[in-house]
């Protein structure tokens, strides 16, 4: 049974896409979740009051840089709402890939030759190849965690084999985009911090569907994009404070050494900024409570929901299908 509290109609007008006939003059479906989402309008309003009314780089005195600093401040203290975290830990990128190779640059000296690093085959090649290249460079080994075939998730049967005392990093997605199974990242986390390891979560294709809390999670970096929750395209990195502070991170000799802003290196996308900025507050107004990150959250259930009310329906048809094996 369908619940009637998801304002479906509502939300769908809010997405100017799907209410573009496609070249044959039907509204289009779209079936590109995993590589992202349409624009939400709140988005798309923020991202135009931001370049109509002047744009300007960071630390002037002048009355559109002023107003530019006050944007980031804003956009990190909405993904501190949104993800459970300090505003201090939050850094913008180009993509979530960029970020990954950057920070896995930054993180050279605390690998060395004989470390290992631990990486899965479920994960999409973002959260792969920036720790592969950081163990060639450093002479670390790599072990994969495998695929369970029978329910394409994560088999931990050899995690204890797998983390050692020799593991140094751990990267684990929280959520698949190839077959939308979740990871029992925690668990991971868990067995990781016991051994000492850096942990890092691929949280790109979980932060879409359900409320992703860095603090519950306690790993030490987190990554997702914008682009995958009705924002545009920006990548975000959540560091832990009392790591970001040691990072040793390549920059310009002028630019900021002080946390976040030393990992955002050049000048941000700032009308994608405050593009975010909308996507968040889209989520928040769908939701309920006494203060943002309360509404957040309670968008996000929300979201959730209906999402699984509509799966329950796929399910439920694709079931009728003889030629169909579902996982």
């Amino acid at each position: 049974m369908k619940s009637n509290d998801f304002p479906i109609d509502k939300v769908r007008s809010l997405f100017p896409a799907l209410n573009i006939k496609d070249q044959e003059q039907v509204f289009p479906i779209y079936f590109d979740g995993p590589g992202g989402t349409q624009m939400v309008q709140p988005c798309i309003d923020r991202m135009l009051e931001y370049i109509t009314t002047g744009m300007a780089n960071l630390h002037g005195t002048f009355s559109t840089s002023i107003k530019t600093d006050r944007l980031l401040e804003e956009a990190k203290a909405s993904v501190g709402d949104l993800l459970n975290c300090s505003p201090r830990e939050v850094a913008f990128g180009q993509n979530m890939t960029s970020l990954a190779f950057h920070v896995s640059r930054s993180l050279r000296s605390f690998i060395s030759k004989g470390d290992e690093i631990v990486v899965t085959q479920l994960d999409h090649r973002a959260n792969v190849d920036p720790w592969l290249y950081l163990a060639k460079e450093t002479g670390a080994v790599v072990k994969f965690i495998s695929v369970n075939k029978e329910e394409l998730t994560l088999d931990l049967s050899q995690l204890d084999r797998i983390i050692t005392p020799k593991t140094k990093l751990v990267a684990v997605g929280l959520a698949s985009n190839l077959t939308g199974t979740i990871s029992e990242a925690e668990t991971i986390f868990s067995k990781a911090r016991q051994a000492g390891a850096l942990t890092i979560a691929d949280a790109v294709h979980a932060v879409p569907h359900f409320a992703v809390d860095f603090q519950k999670l306690n790993c030490d970096i987190l990554f997702c994009s914008a682009y995958k929750f009705f924002g545009p395209h920006l990548g975000i990195a959540v560091i832990k404070a009392d790591l970001f502070e040691k990072l040793p991170v390549p920059k310009l000799q002028p630019a900021p050494a002080e946390i976040p802003y030393k990992l955002e290196t050049g000048t941000q996308n700032h009308e994608g900024i405050a593009g975010l900025c909308g996507a968040i507050s889209f989520i928040e107004q769908l939701g309920r409570g006494e203060n943002a990150a309360e509404r957040i959250r309670s968008g996000m259930e929300r979201i959730e929901q209906h999402e699984e009310e509509l799966i329950s329906e796929m399910d439920a048809f694709l079931k009728s299908i003889p030629e169909v094996e579902l996982y």
